[in-house]
């Protein structure tokens, strides 16, 4: 069955964070679009004209003239397209977690109806939509799928922070579960997409593009991770090795650090729990995997040892934190790994503040038990670790972060904020 894009198609998008609300803010412009989050709190907050990610501005919420926000379950009835972006995170086994995407399923199933789209946009191992999905959607609705309603796939590309690359100038993949809804799919969002779309075969490969290309950056970062580790233990600079390889134009301008948020560190563990699903035990990336995880207690075994060298005694030792979220100029704290950094040294017994005028004091007490310190004193700490590239950290300088260390003290630029002179231990 062929379908058509109509003007009266009202467009529901399931879940409002990082990934959603942009979305929903650019379709408003164009449809009526219901914005649907479970949390009544963001529902209200993005009603009042605020967005506490920071991803869309005020003015670009008033924009969007046609969208209103729900949580309603009663109001996504009136849709005929519905996108979900609900989070797929994983849990403490690095197994994938799809509770969210699940209950997101369960939820459209009680209201889609004859000729509906779910599209979905979370990053899955190819085949969750259609294996997984789209059996609770036939099951809750009683309709049967590509018959009654259609499904599509096409996988978010957000970046959060980066004000360069939005939602409209990212290149789309699309899909579908026929070639009629791959091309209506695709239709939607060339409404919307103005650096284009790209037409997947299948579903299943536009899923498999998505997972993979955090797992090839997840890989890149592993092996300049590793090449640091080889490096620091042979004494030379890793910066300026990588700035002398870069004078070759193939060179990918990859640094170390750590690898934390809510896609490189994640999505290659849903490709992985795939792969041995199947019987394949993939080496490669597992590898890539267990470097990135254990550079948070890498970063503190450096920090300690370059105390010790100073002959700073590390037991009751104050250390400073510079940064929550898990990225630059961003408040998000999802799967920071700077919690890691943040465990190793308190099971040294060593005192550890953090500071990030990014993040919030209440998520950050939340999810990760951790006082955020909302203003820090000279001359307090032992050493510093300057662990995300806040531009504010930028604008403070070295000399003024150096003065809140003790006369004695180490200071970790774990970002390469400052000079190597400047620092007394980089990456």
């Amino acid at each position: 069955m062929s379908r058509e894009l109509l003007k009266s198609d009202v467009i529901a998008i399931v879940g409002l964070g990082y990934v959603g609300l942009p979305l929903a803010v650019e379709f408003g412009k164009k449809f009526n679009t219901i914005g649907f989050d479970i949390n009544a709190k963001r529902i209200t907050e993005l009603t009042s004209g605020k967005d506490h990610t920071l991803e869309v501005s005020s003015i670009e919420l008033g924009d969007a003239k046609y969208l209103q926000y729900t949580c309603d379950i009663e109001n996504l009835k009136k849709a005929s397209i519905y996108i979900v972006t609900v989070p797929t995170p994983i849990d403490e086994h690095h197994q994938p977690d799809l509770s969210p995407l699940i209950k997101a399923s369960e939820l459209l199933g009680k209201v889609i109806k004859y000729n509906d789209v779910v599209i979905y946009e979370s990053t899955v191992y190819p085949g969750a939509t259609e294996d997984d999905c789209v059996p609770i959607l036939e099951t809750v609705s009683g309709l049967k799928f590509n018959r009654d309603f259609f499904v599509g796939y096409s996988p978010e590309r957000i970046n959060p922070g980066d004000k360069t690359h939005r939602v409209t100038n990212i290149k789309k993949v699309t899909s579908g579960s026929t070639p009629a809804i791959a091309s209506f799919v695709d239709t939607l969002y060339q409404q919307i997409i103005t650096a284009g779309t790209h037409k997947a075969s299948s579903i299943k490969v536009a899923e498999a593009a998505k997972v993979i290309e955090n797992t090839q950056r997840d890989l890149n970062i592993a092996l300049i991770n590793e090449l640091a580790i080889i490096f620091n233990k042979m004494g030379i600079d890793t910066e300026a090795i990588l700035e002398a390889a870069g004078t070759k134009w193939n060179f990918l301008p990859f640094r170390p650090g750590l690898v934390g948020g809510h896609c490189i560190g994640v999505d290659p563990y849903y490709l992985t729990h795939k792969a041995q699903s199947i019987g394949y035990r993939p080496e490669v990336i597992l590898a890539g995997r267990r470097i990135n995880d254990g550079m948070g207690r890498y970063v503190s075994s450096q920090l300690v040892k370059s105390m010790l060298h100073k002959r700073i005694h590390v037991n009751g030792a104050n250390v400073l934190i510079m940064g929550l979220a898990f990225k630059e100029n961003c408040p998000d704290v999802r799967n920071t790994k700077i919690f890691d950094i943040y465990n190793e040294l308190k099971e040294y017994g060593i005192n550890v503040d953090v500071y990030d005028p990014w993040a919030s004091i209440e998520e950050a007490k939340h999810v990760y038990n951790i006082n955020l310190k909302d203003k820090v004193s000279n001359n307090s700490y032992d050493a510093i670790v300057v662990a995300v590239a806040h531009q504010e950290f930028k604008d403070i300088g070295v000399e003024a972060i150096r003065n809140l260390g003790k006369k004695e003290h180490v200071l970790y630029d774990l970002k390469y904020l400052f000079s190597k002179e400047e620092s007394d231990i980089r990456l």
